[in-house]
């Protein structure tokens, strides 16, 4: 298995439950927000199994963390209240996540743009 390489000191789950906080031993700290978790899941629904599988999900803005739940001792099991639960978060992704977000955020929003789509949950 590979070694982690950025171990959390603190992870908290904000009170609206629209972000979740990670404290790292480097001394990173990442506030993630809901909506930025559950569509860079690191699940094959969203991944896919290469690259060219990979999904653009729309209309998570509102989306809640419903709970935060250990995998061993190397990752969270996120499940959001659209009932998504299957992306394991490691530790490495997790830090990844916050350090490059402003290049992983603008790539999802030109992503939904291109493809027609919202942020916003469409209403039926």
């Amino acid at each position: 298995m590979e070694t982690m390489r950025n171990w959390p000191t603190e992870i908290r789950l904000s009170k609206d439950r629209r972000s979740l906080a990670v404290a790292f031993e480097d001394g990173a700290r990442v506030e993630l927000s809901a909506e930025y978790l559950r569509v860079t899941s690191p699940s094959a629904e969203v991944q896919g199994h290469n690259p060219s599988e990979r999904k653009t999900v729309p209309g998570k803005r509102e989306v809640e963390i419903l709970a935060v739940e250990p995998v061993g001792r190397y990752a969270l099991r996120l499940r959001f209240d659209d009932l998504h639960d299957s992306g394991i978060y490691t530790w490495d992704y997790l830090h990844e996540l916050g350090a490059r977000f402003e290049e992983k955020w603008a790539a999802y929003c030109d992503e939904l743009a291109a493809k027609g789509l919202s942020r916003d949950r469409v209403r039926r």
